[in-house]
Formats: structure tokens, C-alpha cells, sequence
């Protein structure tokens, strides 16, 4: 897909901190001409003020798309500023936490096409996943068009219903905290049998980064490698053992983890 060709209106970037600076240079990297790319953001990092976009700038007239890529809590005093472009053809595609499309059509109007996508923080180095979701005048060209922007940082997959959001924030976008927490916990456990500090986080990090990417790029399942990697009587079994003890182990305590956020998001998105 020609990006340049698609956005020939333009594209308008309403914040453009971590998150909005990866899709940026995703995009760009793609062949998407900087003249059709305006960035509205109070503090601009140097890098983008170097990349030839519109910084701050009148607004074209009719953009095709408008990303908005602000912190939630700035939402209420951002999104307003749009309000001329909702009710028409300028699809708006969210990636802001927590907040549900009919908040969007709520500001925009009821007559506007909306994307609401939830991508997590590994999208910073492109490696990230956004689930997507959009209204019901959100045709499946504009659906392709929008996933062909959040694939800038990462995989991309489609929601049957808006509700499902709610665990994909749950799961994917919390995520990596869970994740980084284990980290600390691997790295904590080997200290504790004497390995230093340093050596233990190395460990720890590489392990993970390493798992995961082997369970991305296999074709067996994380069962299967799971019991590849276990020796009847060994030492990975001895540590599985607890792992997977039904009641005290893993599998129970991220069940209720997951919950938690899930039923966390549930009451932000109801206010």
C-alpha cells in the first residue's frame, strides 16, 4: 500500500511522545512523504522537528486521518481542538488507554468514523502488539489503511466486539509489566543462590528476551516447547513442579492477575 497515495489529504499526529515518534519513524521509513504529516504536540522532540513534517501548523482542511496519540488524561482538553473534522470523511484512529469510541463520538459527533486501537509499550522498538477495533462507519479499506500505520510497531489484530478490549489491556497491554516483574523476580531468585547482581539481571534478561522470541518464531506451541525443554527427573522439572502446583503456582495466580486488570479497565472505560 502506497502510504503517501492513501493519505493524500493528510495525516495529522495529535501527540507524538514515545508511542507516536515510533509510528512516526515507521512510517516515514516506509516511504510516507513528511509533507503529509502534521504533528501537533506542545513540547516536539528534536528529532522531529528534523524529519521535515508539520510541526504545530495550520491543520489541512479535510486530513484522512487524524492518529491521536495523547496521554488519557490530556484527552478532554486535546480532542476538542478537532471537533471540526468529526461528522465528515477524517477517520480518527485512537491508541489512547482507557478510552472507549463512544467518548470519541460523544466530542466528534455520532457521524464520524473512529478507530479505537490499544498497542503496548514494546511498540517503542517496534516489537509491540495492537489490538484494533472500529464503528460502524468504518469501512474495511479504512480498517487496512489503519492497520497498515500500527504495523509501523508491531503486529496487528482485529476484536469482533469493542468489549474484548478490555482483556487485550489486561493481557497484551499490561502486559509487559508483568513480564518486566518476573524479570526482577528471576534476577531476585538467582541472587538469592549467590550470583552477582549484575550477572543475575543479565541472566535473567536474556532468558526472557530469549524464550519469548523463540515461542514467536516456532511453529510448536509453548506447551510443546515447554516439554522439549524438560528432562524427566531434571532440574527444569524439579522447578516446574512449583510452577505449575494448581493451586499455589503460576497458572492461578495470572488468572487472577489478568482479572484484575481486565475488571480494572472495565470500570475506567464506564468512568
Amino acid at each position: 500500500m502506497d502510504l503517501t497515495k492513501s493519505l493524500d489529504r493528510g495525516l495529522v499526529l495529535l501527540g507524538c511522545g514515545k508511542m507516536g515518534s515510533a509510528m512516526l519513524a515507521g512510517w516515514l521509513a516506509r516511504g510516507l512523504s513528511p509533507q503529509k504529516v502534521w504533528v501537533i504536540d506542545p513540547n516536539p522532540s528534536n528529532w522531529v522537528m528534523e524529519q521535515g513534517v508539520h510541526v504545530n501548523a495550520s491543520l489541512p482542511p479535510a486530513p484522512a486521518i487524524v492518529l491521536v496519540a495523547v496521554k488519557p488524561q490530556m484527552m478532554g482538553a486535546a480532542l476538542p481542538t478537532l471537533q471540526a473534522f468529526g461528522n465528515g470523511n477524517t477517520v480518527f484512529l485512537s491508541i489512547a488507554a482507557g478510552t472507549p469510541i463512544a467518548a470519541f463520538e460523544n466530542v466528534l459527533g455520532a457521524k464520524t468514523p473512529i478507530i479505537r486501537a490499544m498497542p503496548n509499550t514494546p511498540a517503542a522498538i517496534g516489537r509491540g502488539i495492537s489490538a484494533m477495533i472500529g464503528n460502524a462507519l468504518v469501512d474495511d479499506a479504512t480498517l487496512n489503511l489503519a492497520e497498515q500505520l500500527l504495523s509501523a510497531i508491531g503486529k496487528v489484530v482485529r476484536l469482533d466486539v469493542e468489549t474484548q478490549m478490555d482483556a487485550v489491556t489486561g493481557v497484551s497491554g499490561s502486559g509487559p509489566a508483568y513480564v518486566f516483574y518476573m524479570i526482577d523476580a528471576l534476577a531476585a531468585a538467582a541472587r538469592a543462590q549467590g550470583l552477582p547482581a549484575d550477572l543475575a539481571m543479565q541472566l535473567a534478561q536474556a532468558t526472557v528476551a530469549g524464550a519469548g522470541a523463540l515461542a514467536e518464531a516456532s511453529s510448536e506451541s509453548a506447551e510443546q516447547l515447554r516439554i522439549n525443554v524438560t528432562s524427566p527427573n531434571g532440574t527444569t522439572q524439579a522447578g516446574l513442579e512449583v510452577l505449575m502446583d494448581p493451586t499455589s503456582g503460576l497458572m492461578p495466580l495470572i488468572d487472577k492477575t489478568v482479572n484484575a486488570a481486565t475488571k480494572r479497565s472495565e470500570e475506567l472505560a464506564n468512568g
